[in-house]
């Protein structure tokens, strides 16, 4: 079990942000969300994206200095490699 919680997937191909905090380790989790161009209902996942920013310190993301960012496939596994991704600067 990591540390470091996340959303499920559904939450970031809905467009959701996402932000959290484990200790000073802050984060923000911003989806690209594409909408199929032959079904304006479905998400187009090759085409989308999610980038995870963090940084370390009090303050909020508006206020800080971003340490690192990256941006993954919008599919189950790229939620599971930006976790792994996140957790490896805790």
């Amino acid at each position: 079990m990591s540390a470091l919680w996340l959303p499920v997937f559904h939450h970031f191909e809905n467009g959701n942000i996402f932000t959290g905090s484990l200790g000073p380790f802050r984060y923000k989790i911003t989806p690209s969300v594409v909408l199929s161009a032959s079904n304006p209902k479905e998400v187009d996942h090759p085409a989308s994206s999610i980038k995870a920013e963090y940084w370390h310190g009090p303050l909020s993301y508006e206020f800080s200095e971003i340490e690192g960012e990256r941006t993954f496939p919008m599919s189950p596994e790229g939620r599971a490699e930006m976790q792994a991704w996140l957790e490896e600067h805790l």
